[in-house]
Order: C-alpha cells, then structure tokens, then sequence
C-alpha cells in the first residue's frame, strides 16, 4: 500500500553498511531521509551516492540523518563504496540497507511493477522527529535526483513546523514567506508583530521569522 503523507513511517530492522539498525530508534529526534537505488554499480546511482556525500554538513546543520537503500545485500553495497570514493571523490558517510529480500522496499512501496517487478524505483521520503512522512518524491530509475532540491525543501518544512508559515514557489532560505491561510488576521497580529504586506486578502507576503 502507498505510504501517504502523514503516515507514520514504517518501522524496520535491517542490516546496514554500519551494523543492524531498528528504523525508528536510529532516527531518535532526527529528521531523516530515507532513499533507495534501483542497483549497486550502476552509474546514476553512484553519481547520486557521491553527491549525497559532499552535502553530508549541510544534513548535519539541519539534524536530519541520511540512509540509503537497494535490494542488493550489505556485502555489495559495501564494494561498490570504494567505487564511489575513487569516481566521485567522497567516500559514503552515511549507511546502506542491504535489502535482498525486499522486505524495506515492500514496506515502503519501493516496487512499482510496472516499471520493474524486481528492482526499486528511485523514491525519497524525508520523515519528520515524530516519525510522520513529511514528503515523497518518486523519480524514474534513468534519472538522478536534485538533493539541493530535497534540502530545500527540507528547510520550508522545517520552517512551517516551527512558525504558521507557508513557503511560495521557488522560495529558498531567507525569501519571503506567506502568511498560513488557516491564520486569521487577528491571530497573524500577534504572530508576527512586525507586520505584512497584503496582496490579496488570501495572499499576505512577510520576511522570513527568524531572518
């Protein structure tokens, strides 16, 4: 069954290239983001391996943990690093399921049939410290994902779960905000006494909280 937004993550324990890991309990207060590859030793993947790698500080800033996944075992995954660390120049610093019984990539609805019967998609689900699945993004097995897109939007949810926010199109850190339109203007008052700007009654523009 598709996991929802909202949902609660599908807990699990799995063999990883850093020892046995229990889903829920490795997250702890962390967000994370939880990706899979169609196939060790495969260009697309080790191109986004890599450069999930050189981003590993800006993940750390934003307390969200990163782990990997395909349906090839912990002993694969672990050969195909070195590939990694010579093609891309970052050694993996994150962990890898070895999922080979595909028992991860059911519970998460990784197996889209009609694209492979037997392999993963390139899915994303960043999950949130209350272990809810904030996004999901699915991307066909020929393309790499854009990870400074999926820390922009991990900085917009960030941003909305601390403060009655929403972000505009194309909005990164430091834009202008919109004002939640499940806020009054009373209660936008006293939310944000440095005042907005209305463009539509529906649409109120403010700087950043917190900027």
């Amino acid at each position: 069954m598709a996991i929802r937004l909202g949902d609660t993550a599908p807990d699990f324990t799995a063999e990883t290239t850093q020892g046995t890991i229990t889903f829920h309990d490795w997250l702890g207060d962390s967000w994370g983001v939880l990706f899979s590859h169609p196939k060790d030793f495969t260009p697309v993947c080790t191109t986004e391996l890599g450069a999930v790698a050189h981003l590993a500080d800006e993940f750390a800033r934003r307390n969200v943990k990163v782990i990997g996944l395909s349906v090839d075992p912990v002993a694969s995954h672990v050969t195909w690093e070195a590939d990694i660390a010579e093609t891309q120049g970052a050694e993996v610093n994150f962990p890898m399921i070895g999922d080979p019984d595909r028992v991860v990539a059911d519970l998460y609805d990784m197996i889209h049939p009609n694209a492979d019967n037997t392999l993963t998609v390139r899915s994303v689900f960043v999950i949130g410290p209350d272990k809810s699945v904030k996004l999901t993004l699915t991307y066909p097995a020929s393309t790499g994902r854009n990870f400074d897109e999926i820390l922009r939007v991990i900085d917009s949810l960030q941003l909305t779960a601390a403060h009655k926010v929403a972000t505009p199109a194309n909005w990164t850190d430091g834009d202008d905000v919109i004002i939640g339109s499940a806020v009054s203007d009373e209660e936008a008052a006293t939310l944000f006494p440095q005042g907005w700007t209305t463009v539509k009654p529906y649409l109120r523009v403010l700087p950043q909280p917190g900027r």
